[in-house]
């Protein structure tokens, strides 16, 4: 059965419309993916400048100067005197705890 002129245009329009709507849908969703890409770049970026915040307020925190004040002040904590400070060598550290450990 030969295929009509009026039922090949209808094919062939059909065919265009169809790969019309998917060129559409497709740029639309690129579209959309762009802006989430952009909306996540934005977002790490913000992120950078939370975590170099995070890092200056942590150096703040665990200031040597700082720690010492609170120690003293709050924990009634001091400085040992110098007679008080013994140095033990990593030799005579080790092996003391190996004959601990082999008791």
């Amino acid at each position: 059965m030969p295929i009509s002129g009026h039922t090949l245009n209808g094919v062939l329009l059909l065919i265009v419309i169809l790969a019309s709507l998917s060129v559409v849908t497709s740029r639309h969703q690129a579209r959309k993916s762009f802006l989430a890409l952009q909306q996540e770049k934005q977002r790490a970026q913000q992120m950078e400048v939370e975590w170099g915040q995070l890092q200056l307020e942590q150096s703040t925190w665990a200031a040597p100067a700082r720690i010492e004040k609170i120690a003293a002040q709050h924990l009634q904590m001091q400085l040992p005197q110098t007679g008080q400070v013994k140095f033990i060598s990593a030799q005579q550290y080790s092996s003391k705890t190996s004959g601990a450990q082999a008791r």
